[in-house]
């Protein structure tokens, strides 16, 4: 549960998809692929993440560790599986 409630949190999975899907990059690169998001938030969960071993920070800037990929290569599936279910929900409602 501790997991899901990390991954909850607002922008948490997006900053590790972002790091894994798009590779190492500094806090001002991380927030402009997030888009809207703001630099307490990000500090906040980039924070969070690294307490979690998801995500370290080297000479490149913040990168997803090991653990962190392994994580992200998990959740993959369920992203696909995520957008066949909106489809359902999109047609549903026809």
């Amino acid at each position: 549960m501790a997991l899901f409630d990390l991954l909850g949190r607002r922008w948490a999975m997006g900053v590790l998809w972002t790091l894994c899907g798009q590779g190492p990059c500094t806090f001002r690169e991380l927030q402009g692929r997030c888009g809207l998001l703001s630099p307490t938030v990000l500090n906040t969960r980039l924070k969070e993440l690294r307490q979690a071993g998801l995500i370290d920070h080297a000479n490149e800037g913040y990168h997803a560790t090991p653990m962190g990929t392994e994580l992200y290569k998990l959740l993959v599936p369920l992203g696909a599986w995520s957008k066949e279910w909106a489809t359902t929900l999109d047609t549903g409602n026809d």
